[in-house]
């Protein structure tokens, strides 16, 4: 790989083997690009124009000031990324409560593993994606994949499956016939939304059919008789009518994974987004405690996280309710101890605020933030109800956007802060398995352009904080990030960056110096106080906007391989862009047929919320009650602007996985 001119050579890393998929050898195209931000921009008359940093940082101070003098210090908002390093996520969370002194701070990690999050941490008493390595998995007799296509979206992790794939025991969950699903000795593709139903189902086999670890659920875990009188109720024939998964291949699934002798459950975004995304994780891992598979070396159940830092991205700080080390905020001995280590008054820190989805759209109102100041996001592409959001922005006194191009979001931003990529910085990002890795600077940003840390220096020295308290250099910032996370959950107080250096694989929580990390969880004891991990009692409810007459089908959106997220970076790479130019809606040919629809036809998708415009993909495999979109692009092939921003009582994460549309033959085209 080629990095402006200078050839990198891949290292035999355990996790991607030395691999990366189109979009990681592609990416160093984006350190040249000519769509690189390299001067701040202010809108002036209604353009924006390009500005000294002097200008746009003393700008947005002046104008934060203002509008906290007349709207209260939660008048300004923040909102952060799931691809922000462990030092950027970790100052963004200390900027906004010491800084700002608001409590309106979240980030768009809520739209992607919150649900596995707040079923893991009710489970477990913590949450970290995969709690073993994930090269554990290459031994596996059995993987139960739900929700996830990692064909697509990350294919160097398929390599680790590759051993239940040539044995035929890779298990797909999965309401399309994905790639991944391609590859699958059983695929179960149940109706959208109801994976819960089919997790209690299979759950029902396993005790009816007497292949529950009863010396297991014994031993390690309290809650099963509640749990069970729900289930009770769910034999796999009932689950059958409403998931259209027949009972014969539930009771094939539990039976494989019963008697294997290492076996995983993993879940993905496909099980999460929803409404009650939450209570259908935990009834996936109900499934897995109720097989033994939990804290027992080559078993286990995992979460496979959608952003670059996803993980250490929901650790430190940048939560509506969180504090450094996946404390609480509303904990007292948790503020205590963080505002300690930040030189604060306990009582100055602010409560727990709004999440993702009700702080944007609280933006613009009476008792709502004024201002937004974004990092690492474009939810113009990326929220749910997406045109809602973009009126919601159009309200605000002040928009500060920090990126590395103009995104859609950015281009309706009042300044526009350029800021270095991935090649450009040092930082550290902590993987799905929990492993804290140290990404190194390779070459230096083009002039002009500042790092994150830079940014949040400026902007607090503006602000009447001492220059010391936010650093810009960032193993100084990772120092203070490891007294702080001290004591916590993910403690990562014995994590340095010497020891990274030196190549040592550090898995949280590694409490000193000389602790070699725990690439292992749970394998003594969980992490609730009586070391015995949860049940938890949960019941289908299915989605929040079933079909009907008006708008009979289902859609569903998710990733292709050539895009990433919003799309704002990988639309710039011609090589990926040329082959996915543009949205498009798979449908079985004969829902196509039923509205006079061929393949290549343009067609509009009309949920309660808007309607997008995308191209017609005709696909066998597709169940003929529902359509996908990717998400990736921009303006009416928006696939946000169907999605329905229900949120899950939990994890509060919006249900993008499933909304009611109607598809129709798009006019004039």
């Amino acid at each position: 790989m080629s990095v402006s001119g200078t050839t990198i050579a891949p290292r035999d890393f355990p996790a991607n083997g030395g691999g990366l998929c189109q979009k990681g050898w592609t990416s160093g195209s984006l350190l040249t690009s000519p769509a690189r931000l390299t001067s701040p921009l202010i809108r002036v008359d209604g353009e924006l124009v390009p500005a000294s940093w002097e200008d746009a940082l003393t700008q947005i101070a002046h104008r934060i000031a203002e509008i906290q003098r007349r709207h209260g210090k939660d008048g300004v908002a923040v909102f952060g990324g799931g691809g922000l390093t462990n030092e950027k996520a970790y100052l963004l969370g200390k900027f906004a409560r010491v800084a700002l002194g608001t409590s309106q701070v979240d980030y768009n990690g809520r739209f992607c593993m919150s649900s596995a999050a707040a079923a893991g941490n009710k489970a477990f008493g913590l949450d970290r994606g995969l709690p073993f390595p994930l090269t554990d998995l290459a031994d596996a007799d059995v993987v139960l994949l739900v929700g996830a296509n990692p064909a697509e979206t990350m294919p160097p992790f398929v390599q680790h499956l590759r051993r239940a794939i040539d044995t035929g025991t890779l298990i797909v969950v999965d309401p399309r016939h994905t790639p991944t699903a391609e590859q699958a000795s059983l695929h179960l593709a149940p109706a959208p939304g109801t994976d819960l139903a089919l997790a209690l189902g299979i759950l029902h086999a396993v005790v009816a059919e007497d292949l529950l670890d009863q010396a297991y659920v014994d031993d390690r875990t309290a809650g099963f008789e509640a749990m069970w009188r729900i289930v009770a109720r769910w034999w796999p024939e009932r689950v059958e009518r409403v998931t259209g998964v027949s009972a014969a291949d539930q009771r094939r699934v539990a039976a494989t994974l019963a008697k294997a002798r290492s076996a995983y459950v993993l879940t993905a975004r496909g099980a999460e987004q929803h409404a009650s995304g939450s209570d259908t994780v935990s009834a996936w891992i109900n499934l897995a405690l109720a097989l033994g598979l939990p804290g027992r070396e080559g078993s286990g159940y995992g979460c496979l996280t959608g952003q670059g830092n996803g993980q250490g991205g929901r650790e430190h700080g940048q939560k509506a309710d969180q504090l450094p080390g996946y404390r609480r905020i509303d904990d007292p001995a948790a503020r205590a101890h963080v505002a300690a280590v930040w030189g604060v008054p306990a009582e100055s820190l602010p409560g727990p605020g709004r999440s993702a989805y009700e702080l944007l759209d609280a933006l613009g109102c009476e008792d709502g933030p004024r201002a937004l100041l974004v990092f690492g996001s474009n939810v113009v592409v990326s929220a749910p109800h997406s045109a809602h959001i973009a009126e919601k922005l159009s309200t605000l006194d002040l928009l500060v956007v920090a990126d590395l191009v103009l995104s859609e979001t950015a281009a309706l931003a009042d300044v526009v802060l350029p800021v270095t990529q991935w090649a450009e910085e040092d930082g550290t990002m902590t993987n799905l398995e929990g492993r804290v890795l140290l990404r190194r600077r390779a070459i230096a940003p083009p002039a002009g352009v500042r790092t994150d840390l830079d940014v949040l220096n400026g902007l607090a020295t503006r602000l009447g904080q001492p220059a010391e308290r936010f650093p810009v250099d960032a193993e100084t910032v990772f120092t203070e990030l490891r007294e702080a996370a001290r004591g916590g959950l993910a403690d990562y107080s014995g994590i340095t960056y010497d020891r990274l250096r030196a190549g040592e694989a550090l898995y949280w929580p590694v409490p000193d110096e000389g602790h070699p990390g725990t690439p292992r969880m749970f394998l003594d004891s969980f992490a609730h106080p009586d070391g015995r991990a949860r049940f938890a009692p949960v019941e289908h409810r299915g989605p929040a906007e079933p079909p009907d007459a008006e708008f009979p089908l289902q859609a569903t959106t998710g990733r292709v391989l050539q895009h990433y997220q919003s799309g704002a970076q990988t639309r710039l790479v011609k090589e990926l862009n040329d082959v996915v130019p543009e949205a498009y809606v798979e449908v079985h040919p004969d829902t196509a047929k039923r509205q006079g629809l061929v393949n290549g036809d343009w067609a509009v998708v009309t949920s309660r919320r808007g309607e997008a415009t995308v191209r017609v993909r005709c696909v066998e495999s597709m169940r003929a009650d529902m359509v996908f979109l990717p998400f990736h692009f921009p303006g009416a092939q928006r696939a946000n602007l169907l999605t329905n921003p229900a949120l899950d009582p939990t994890s509060r994460m919006p249900e993008f996985k499933v909304c009611a549309v109607k598809l129709e033959k798009a006019e004039n085209t």
